[in-house]
């Protein structure tokens, strides 16, 4: 794993709201704004670039966290700013704290954790044999 970050590092990822992204389930449009589990995606995958440039070739991150504190809606074709930052790095434990916004707009607030971890560690906690009863 590569110590690139510190704590109070941030960078941002940004989104364009599609249909695909507004609250639905089963087919059926519930509000036509982007949607909490699409928003959880998109937090996730923010602070996943940091993740993307710490770990070396034998490793993958591992999500172990993730909250929404989803403020305010955010309408198709708008273009959402997700800024992480690092709030917590320890060892092979990443915590960031993120935050979406439609210019000035707060649209959520959060927190995500992961680890990162060999790729061999990883497929040996998903084979389904070595998992606990």
């Amino acid at each position: 794993m590569k110590n690139l970050f510190k704590i109070g590092d941030t960078l941002q990822y940004r989104k364009v709201v599609a249909a695909a992204d507004v609250a639905a389930f089963h087919g059926e449009v519930v509000h036509p704004v982007y949607a909490t589990f699409a928003l959880a995606r998109d937090a996730e995958w923010t602070t996943r670039q940091f993740v993307l440039q710490m770990r070396d070739e034998d490793e993958e991150g591992i999500g172990t966290e993730l909250s929404i504190r989803h403020k305010g809606p955010a309408f198709e074709g708008e273009e959402i700013v997700f800024t992480g930052t690092i709030s917590l790095l320890q060892g092979n434990e990443l915590v960031c704290t993120y935050e979406a916004r439609v210019g000035s707009r707060l649209i959520a607030t959060g927190e995500t954790g992961q680890k990162i971890l060999k790729r061999d560690k990883i497929a040996a906690l998903f084979r389904k044999e070595e998992r606990p009863a």
